[in-house]
């Protein structure tokens, strides 16, 4: 890197030739840049010309027509019938053995086997109840952050 004192610019600058007198512009034209190419970049004797995008386009007349009101009320009518008729749907198909069979307030100390994942330890303990449910409870039970177990822990669980 090179240091450059003030007084270097001033010297450089006082040896840089400049335009004197004898450079004067004579028309009052502006003066255009230089254009580095050999051709102009387009003929000057044609306008240029566009085709179109080569996508089809309908000419027919499209008009826009109003909806009614009476037809705005029916399909208003018709998506709450559909939205009604899945709600319906989704009640009745609900999981019946969540509601049927309570967990179980018995409790033991169980121990993880390997390769169990806490939903597999629920249903094994309690085969007879949901089995998120009852891997729920035993979070809740040995206050465990997340559902991940390791082989061999043991765990208080509701057995039934």
């Amino acid at each position: 890197m090179t240091v450059i004192d003030d007084r270097q610019l001033v010297e450089w600058f006082a040896e840089c030739p400049r335009p004197g007198p004898s450079v004067r512009r004579t028309s009052a034209a502006p003066v255009r840049p230089r254009s580095y190419r050999p051709t102009p970049a387009r003929p000057s004797v044609a306008p240029l010309r566009y085709r179109g995008t080569g996508v089809a386009v309908s000419h027919a007349s499209h008009t826009r027509r109003p909806v009614s009101t009476a037809v705005t009320i029916s399909l208003a009518g018709v998506a709450a019938l559909i939205t009604l008729w899945l709600g319906s749907l989704a009640h009745l198909s609900g999981d019946r053995s969540a509601a049927s069979a309570p967990t179980p307030d018995q409790l033991a100390v169980v121990q993880v086997q390997a390769g169990e994942t806490l939903q597999q330890l629920a249903a094994r303990v309690a085969p007879g109840a949901s089995a998120v449910q009852i891997a729920e409870r035993i979070r809740d039970l040995n206050k465990l952050d997340s559902a991940a177990v390791d082989a061999g822990q043991t765990l208080i669980a509701p057995i039934g």
